[in-house]
């Protein structure tokens, strides 16, 4: 049998070919076997609501795609502060982060809603809004600035915490209190002519330590998860505000995943919501509770009188914001109280 013989450049350029396609294989290979990372970045602790929500998001989609995505979870600011974490979103440089919703108010000014004082009576109010139709619509409001809201997360009900008792709003007078970057809530402390002042989150417990400001509001959790009943002396049991967050990714991401693998993050992040909405509601009565054992600050408890002061002196932020939230959204929000 006749046997064809290669030339000295034929076998090198087949070699070579083969070489070649080895190459890529073995590239393909390689990119198959290295997941996809997804930085979660958030500012709180991981015994918070939040935190225990990105760690069961961590678990849901590393069990369910396992191999092909990887969730890396970046608490207490470890990556970014609250300050930049929207911008470090837009960079990719991280994939998800659950700003409260105050933080998007660049982007627009319907969420702003979320911070008029003594609008939602209780969470349930908060929950029954952020799930009608007007509340869902919100999540779209930022898609022309490239972000993406997936969901609502709750904190809870906020309170006021002071180096002072604070039964009446003449009591806050004069008193430096630590805000988010926020005008309502700018507005909101101008009104009853406190001093606003805008500081991270990550920096509050040592601000009050210092008496650099007099006070600040949160939700228990944190007040809890934080410290901050260590270094206060009253907290007001006032309810006047609602501190949620929005789970939101940026378009460019969320647009580059294989839709079936969208529909699995989505459907495991809206469980890991769920339950970090569950134990929001749990953590809110236990670490109140935690707080008031401590004996290390005194609870203020508002009479229906004083409550309504207060109501009576922060109800003209409403009006002073109606134009760029919008009338008939802030009438969907307050019809919410109604079950």
């Amino acid at each position: 049998m006749k046997q064809n013989k290669r030339s000295p450049l034929q076998s090198l350029a087949l070699f070579g070919k083969t070489s070649l396609a080895a190459a890529l294989l073995g590239l393909s290979l390689g990119a198959a076997a290295e997941p996809v990372e997804i930085k979660f970045s958030h500012v709180v602790a991981e015994n918070t609501p939040k935190g225990q929500m990105a760690l069961k998001f961590k678990e849901l989609v590393e069990t369910r795609l396992p191999g092909e995505y990887k969730v890396s979870v970046f608490p207490n600011s470890q990556l970014f502060g609250d300050n930049n974490e929207l911008a470090a979103l837009l960079l990719n440089d991280v994939q998800l982060v659950a700003p409260s919703l105050s933080k998007f108010e660049r982007y627009t000014k319907k969420l702003q809603i979320f911070d008029l004082p003594f609008l939602f009576e209780d969470m349930a109010a908060v929950d029954r809004f952020q799930q009608s139709e007007a509340g869902q619509k919100l999540l779209n409001s930022m898609s022309r600035k490239g972000v993406v809201g997936l969901g609502y997360l709750h904190n809870g009900m906020k309170q006021f915490s002071a180096n002072n008792p604070l039964s009446l709003p003449t009591d806050a007078q004069g008193k430096k209190f630590r805000i988010m970057p926020s005008d309502v809530i700018a507005a909101q402390f101008e009104v009853v002519g406190a001093i606003p002042v805008k500081k991270p989150f990550s920096e509050v417990f040592t601000l009050l330590q210092t008496r650099a400001i007099d006070g600040q509001e949160n939700t228990w959790s944190n007040i809890y998860s934080k410290k901050f009943f260590e270094v206060q002396t009253h907290i007001t049991e006032s309810n006047h505000g609602v501190l949620d967050y929005m789970v939101v990714t940026s378009d460019t991401f969320w647009k580059s995943l294989p839709k079936d693998k969208r529909d699995v993050i989505k459907q495991s992040l809206d469980e890991a919501i769920a339950l970090g909405n569950e134990l929001a509601l749990k953590k809110a009565d236990e670490d109140r509770q935690l707080i008031l054992d401590s004996k290390r600050v005194e609870l203020v408890t508002l009479t229906p009188a004083q409550r309504q002061a207060w109501v009576n002196a922060m109800r003209p932020v409403w009006a002073k914001f109606e134009d760029k939230i919008g009338k008939d959204l802030i009438d969907a929000a307050e019809a919410a109280n109604k079950p």
